[in-house]
């Protein structure tokens, strides 16, 4: 991941490789150099309780491996055949563009912005499954 940039809030917090950092009382820019380096946004940070879809299992279980709570091979494993499963059902143009720049980024190692590209079709999702008749 070399050559993010992490543009935090006032006292945002981020995990970077296991640790969490709290930003101070102004608003801040990070870069960070490190290749291959594991962030994630807490504030973006979909909870246990909260992975109720499948676009949402396949964003946590990125979630996981940025964290360090999964093996990262067995994690890329399983993101990979989830991007697939999502394929099978997101066919539009915009939905495959970015199934495709994830999967990429999977096979790369790149889990953050592979879970960037996932995180962009969740209003999709929703409107989707929005559209689902629900049977009583």
């Amino acid at each position: 991941m070399s050559g993010l940039v992490l543009k935090l809030g006032p006292k945002e917090r981020v995990l970077v490789n296991g640790a969490v950092i709290e930003n101070g009382d102004r608003r801040s820019r990070l870069s960070i150099l490190t290749p291959n380096a594991n962030i994630l946004r807490l504030r973006d940070a979909i909870r246990p309780d909260e992975v109720n879809t499948p676009v949402r299992r396949v964003c946590y279980i990125a979630q996981l491996v940025l964290s360090g709570d999964a093996d990262q091979e067995k994690g890329r494993s399983q993101l990979l055949q989830g991007v697939e499963q999502l394929s099978q059902v997101l066919t539009d143009s915009d939905s495959r563009q970015q199934l495709a720049e994830a999967s990429e980024a999977f096979v790369r190692e790149e889990y953050y912005r592979g879970l960037k590209k996932l995180r962009g079709l969740l209003a999709r999702e929703e409107r989707l499954l929005a559209a689902i008749p629900r049977m009583s």
